[in-house]
């Protein structure tokens, strides 16, 4: 997908503030329970579910890293269902996702990204797994799911990222003009490849 290299640069800077406050933010919730309700045992629990699931992440991350798929997908799908709510179980999805469409699974993939939407409360997570998921449909030629995914998007740093997709939609639908619009309203807002919106808008008389 041609915007994995910067959403990926995106995705570690999420990890990484994960990295360095997640256990803070989850320490500070249990210890406000635990306060309400004295009970050590809760914040004891919510400390240990924490580093369990930071260090079987980190498990995933190493396979996934060396390209072992089946041993990624053994561990990725055994953090999803035992820490279904937490971050770093969306972040495995996104890998997940990531891994499958590379090995040419593509309907996995699909339902990996679809899962994180399903499951996602955060709003940069959500935004780019829609980024993806609208990719992925646009390359298995499902374009009227790819349009709705991309239609109403935030004006924000993604909104280019939504419009140039839009705009490969149109394209797709035989639309020149519009797609010409909606090329240039994406550079205008902010792309993660200004060159190849560039090129689109050249090849397209922009």
């Amino acid at each position: 997908m041609s915007t994995y290299q910067t959403e990926e640069e995106q995705v570690e800077a999420i990890k990484k503030w994960w990295k360095e406050n997640g256990k803070s933010v989850i320490g500070g919730v249990a210890l406000g329970l635990a306060v309400v309700g004295g009970g050590k045992g809760w914040l004891e629990y919510q400390r240990i579910q924490a580093e369990n699931a930071s260090a079987n992440f980190e498990s995933f991350s190493q396979a996934a890293l060396v390209g072992n798929l089946e041993t990624a997908e053994q561990r990725g799908e055994a953090l999803i269902k035992e820490y279904k709510g937490s971050t770093y179980a969306l972040f495995t999805a996104l890998e997940m996702a990531r891994l499958q469409y590379e090995a040419g699974d593509k309907d996995k993939a699909k339902v990996k990204l679809q899962w994180v939407l399903d499951n996602s409360s955060k709003d940069a997570i959500t935004r780019l797994a829609k980024i993806r998921l609208a990719r992925l449909l646009l390359d298995m030629q499902d374009l009227d799911e790819a349009a709705a995914l991309v239609a109403n998007p935030a004006d924000d740093a993604y909104q280019g990222e939504f419009l140039s997709i839009q705009a490969e939609v149109k394209l797709a639908r035989g639309d020149r003009e519009a797609a010409r619009s909606a090329f240039a309203q994406a550079l205008e807002k902010g792309v993660s490849n200004p060159t190849l919106i560039s090129m689109k808008l050249t090849e397209l008389g922009g």
